[in-house]
């Protein structure tokens, strides 16, 4: 299990997950359909590329949400002195 301080990071489970599957996928269809599969190989890694650059923006956005919000925190407690 993929745990923080805070409890589970979905976004790291998420993408472990989609990476994992992508690779089952990948074996499979080249268990199955031998090199016919290539297309479909390529198309999985595709996704794959996908998911993890969805999974990135979103750590970037949620980080970046944080210190907004942290330093929005800290300007009224500026204020709050003055």
């Amino acid at each position: 299990m993929v745990s923080s301080r805070y409890g589970i990071d979905g976004l790291r489970a998420a993408a472990i997950a989609s990476q994992a599957l992508g690779f089952i996928l990948i074996m499979t269809l080249e268990t199955c359909l031998g090199d016919a599969a290539r297309p479909w190989q390529g198309m999985t890694l595709a996704l794959m590329l996908l998911a993890a650059c969805w999974v990135a923006l979103m750590r970037r956005y949620r980080r970046n949400k944080q210190r907004r919000a942290m330093a929005e925190r800290v300007r009224r407690a500026k204020e709050d002195d003055e």
